[in-house]
């Protein structure tokens, strides 16, 4: 079993949902993230299922967050029985996260883009960071609006109990 722990360093921008094709995709993966009731420690837990190019696998993650940006991340790898037996936990208030992630190369940095069935207009990008005053290049082809590092309404168990984004709630509630 793979397991990792890690120090976390990530930046999050809200963006235009971009033209997918003119990015240099190296990845997409299709992911659905389900939130356990936290750790007795206080630790942010979940599941995922992740499904790339037809072949399944899951993971385990707990979190703990240092500050908006900086957090200690615990990963591993696990069965469809174990992930099964973890859903059991899932937190009854939150919506399991799906989105798509395009995995992506610019100027040498790594960028996440994930998108969400509830928009067509928005998405989030992600880069993690090797330090926190780390010099980033934002891709050219993708429009960022704002950073949202941090920005708790742009976490991805809010975005999937709101299922729009902030900018489109009005919108939403006009339709």
């Amino acid at each position: 079993m793979n397991t990792t722990a890690h120090l976390e360093i990530e930046r999050k921008f809200l963006v235009e949902y971009p033209d997918v094709d003119a990015l240099d995709v190296r990845r997409k993966i299709c992911i659905v993230q389900t939130y356990l009731s936290d750790g007795d420690d206080g630790a942010q837990r979940r599941v995922r299922s992740i499904n790339e190019n037809g072949i399944s696998s899951y993971t385990y993650t707990e979190k703990h967050f240092r500050s908006p940006v900086v957090r200690d991340e615990y990963e591993k790898e696990i069965s469809v029985d174990e992930y099964n037996e973890l859903l059991m936990q899932k937190k009854t208030d939150f919506t399991p996260v799906e989105k798509v992630r395009y995995c992506f190369s610019y100027k040498d940095q790594l960028f996440e883009l994930d998108t969400y069935h509830f928009s067509s207009r928005l998405a989030v990008m992600e880069l993690e960071l090797e330090s926190e005053d780390q010099v980033i290049y934002l891709p050219d082809k993708v429009k960022v609006i704002r950073e949202v590092t941090g920005d708790k309404i742009y976490s991805n168990s809010a975005l999937a109990n709101a299922g729009c984004f902030p900018e489109e709630t009005a919108e939403k509630g006009d339709s």
